[in-house]
């Protein structure tokens, strides 16, 4: 197995901090797509005039990791693709290591290294894992068994890699933790810190819309209600217990949090987005 054979996605927010030290890790030979979530003419223009395997694509807006990871999956040519966070770190054998394991094993859908499961395993034999689900920051993908129907872009963020294995494993596909394949990941850092207010009231927001949004889409509305119920009444007291406490901040997250709610509940979609320049 060559490594023609694979492409590399990075989709990017404001990852300027982040993205150059994951480009750098990455082997010169793989063509590597990012897909940054905006109109950042001068990010392009930085990331393809560095590296010369490196074709950026400007969404215009921010359309959330789901939609731009199927974007960059349209573009892939090679027979694989390994959708990263651009707040990773490739490894001397990540890519070796992937290759080998999708050659033994040609009827995998997904590939996903040690660190993206939080399941404990006992990794001192070097085994291969089938699992039910992977983490986001790392996977690796059998393009030809998806016919280009990658990620729900009902999804902004969270929950789009669960819902992703959730629909391969109805289908009676493979998914596979590999313990021999390594990718350093920092995790909730691909944004700069600067942004880090605007950032907790949209993480809080999709998440619990995602949270009721999922749990309606596979087990229904009512079990949804149940599940994001208990989450609904505690966020309604924590924004009056910080309007009390004069605490501006955690009331704001805390009203992202209902409003994600009721927004999940009455079917609309994922539309809120940092305000962020």
């Amino acid at each position: 197995m060559e490594t023609k054979d694979l492409s590399i996605i990075i989709t990017t927010f404001k990852s300027e901090g982040k993205i150059y030290t994951c480009l750098n890790s990455i082997p010169e030979e793989l063509k590597v797509f990012v897909i940054e979530n905006s109109s950042n003419e001068n990010f392009k223009k930085e990331v393809e005039s560095r590296y010369s395997n490196v074709t950026c694509v400007l969404t215009g807006k921010n359309t959330g990791y789901a939609t731009a990871n199927n974007l960059g999956l349209a573009k892939v040519q090679t027979k694989y693709a390994l959708v990263l966070n651009p707040d990773t770190v490739v490894e001397k054998n990540t890519i070796s290591n992937f290759l080998n394991t999708a050659s033994q094993n040609p009827d995998f859908w997904l590939i996903g290294p040690t660190e993206n499961q939080g399941k404990k395993f006992d990794i001192t034999n070097n085994e291969l894992f089938e699992v039910d689900d992977l983490k986001g920051f790392a996977i690796f993908f059998n393009i030809e068994k998806f016919k280009s129907n990658f990620f729900d872009e009902n999804f902004f963020l969270y929950f789009e890699e669960i819902d992703l294995c959730k629909k391969v494993k109805s289908q009676g596909g493979s998914i596979y933790l590999d313990s021999k394949i390594k990718i350093a990941h920092e995790g909730a850092s691909s944004v700069d810190q600067n942004f880090k207010n605007e950032l907790e009231k949209n993480r809080n927001w999709h998440w619990m819309w995602s949270t009721f949004y999922y749990h309606k889409k596979y087990k229904g509305f009512i079990y949804a209600l149940i599940i994001i119920f208990p989450k609904m009444f505690s966020s309604f007291f924590k924004i009056i217990f910080y309007s009390i406490t004069l605490n501006k901040n955690q009331k704001e997250i805390y009203f992202c949090r209902l409003s994600g709610i009721f927004n999940s509940i009455l079917g609309k979609k994922s539309w809120y987005r940092p305000t962020i320049d």
